[in-house]
């Protein structure tokens, strides 16, 4: 029997069965405002603490230090806005490839006398650090905010070193860790970050959650003013069946870690393999990188045509990131990495996820190459 395939999992992954039944009581007989004194106020006070320290623990910080958010937008906005409210305009450094809910804030902050400088990549996809700290150490920004994982090539870029470059500039680094956790090992001292932004729908959590992990040498003015919620950071009574959800997911994604990380390698490299057969050309394809993402193009052949395609035919696959499908554009990410704008054009992304098995990847290859030759022959037929 037919079954669609999903593999778009770094646009979000399904919930995860044991996450959903520790959220089921909050949906239901645990109703509380975690902010009333009486009893079920506090029982539901007590399951935010608890998220909170499994949040905390997943990458190595305290648990004082998570504030929780509506997801990863969210989080990404506090910092930027955030910290950029309470200091004098000046320069902020972001990373060329960053997602929209950084590169976005940054342009807003223009209008109040910031300016904003590009760290560059290299042709891989990885922070070129070299020109990063010649920029750093000549423009002096006060903020820097640079990916750990890129969400569409998946290069992992080094954060630690570019926060070594930003701490003699003076400045506060951020990293956007949301399609790294889960993946690969992410830790908040080692890697030297003032903040680092997360999210759970990535990881098998519920959509509607996420935080801003933050150290307390770096203050932020709050995007949402009212009862205090957050350390003052966040006001509004907490969603917290998502919450619990997201510690909950966590806590599975890091026990998980070894064994979800090698079971999407394999997976990944068993496409890669099917891919250079059909002569794909593959973005980002360059350690260190994401165990589960390929960013890849025929040339030719459109991306949204091919996408649209293999969705009819039950294949979940993305043109782009989910977050900027709206615009038409080759995506901002290979231009960056100096692919032409036609062959940009073509970019499809396929993401596993924890479950993708072989024979998945295997069916989608089929009808990869079935539909691969029907679209070129009716291209050969529109030539001739």
């Amino acid at each position: 029997m037919f079954a669609p395939l999903y593999l778009d999992n770094n646009a979000s992954t399904q919930i995860d069965a044991r996450v959903f039944e520790v959220m089921l009581p909050y949906l239901r007989e645990r109703f509380g405002n975690a902010s009333s004194r009486h009893e079920y106020g506090r029982l539901t006070r007590d399951a935010i603490d608890r998220a909170r320290q499994q949040v905390a623990a997943a990458v190595g910080a305290h648990a004082t230090e998570v504030v929780f958010t509506s997801g990863g937008s969210e989080a990404n906005n506090l910092f930027v806005k955030g910290a950029a409210a309470l200091l004098k305009p000046g320069v902020i450094a972001i990373g060329a490839t960053e997602h929209p809910c950084v590169r976005e804030p940054a342009k807003q902050l223009v209008r109040q006398g910031w300016s904003v400088l590009e760290l560059p990549v290299k042709l891989d996809g990885h922070l070129d650090v070299e020109a990063a700290q010649e920029l750093i150490t000549a423009k002096r920004p006060m903020l820097v905010s640079q990916m750990l994982a890129n969400n569409e090539c998946g290069a992992v870029n080094d954060v630690a070193a570019l926060s070594a470059v930003v701490k003699q500039a003076g400045g506060f680094l951020h990293s956007d860790a949301v399609q790294a956790l889960g993946k690969i090992p992410v830790a908040f001292r080692e890697l030297g970050v003032n903040a680092m932004t997360l999210s759970s729908h990535k990881i098998g959590g519920p959509i509607g959650a996420g935080a801003l992990v933050l150290d307390k040498r770096l203050e932020l003015q709050a995007l949402i003013a009212g009862g205090g919620h957050e350390r003052g950071l966040r006001s509004g009574t907490e969603n917290v069946a998502a919450i619990v959800g997201f510690g909950a997911a966590c806590e599975l994604a890091s026990s998980e870690l070894g064994m979800r990380s090698a079971n999407m390698r394999a997976a990944r490299d068993l496409l890669e393999a099917g891919l250079s057969a059909l002569d794909a050309r593959v973005f980002g394809g360059v350690e260190p990188r994401l165990p589960n993402t390929s960013y890849f193009a025929f040339e030719g052949v459109d991306g949204d045509t091919l996408v649209g395609k293999l969705d009819r035919a039950g294949f979940a696959i993305a043109s782009g990131a989910a977050c900027s499908s709206a615009n038409p554009e080759p995506s901002r990410t290979l231009l960056a990495m100096g692919v032409v704008p036609q062959l940009a054009r073509g970019a499809v992304r396929v993401s596993m996820g924890a479950t993708t098995k072989l024979e998945d990847v295997k069916r989608f290859l089929e009808v990869l190459r079935e539909t691969l030759l029907q679209l070129r022959q009716l291209t050969a037929v529109s030539v001739e």
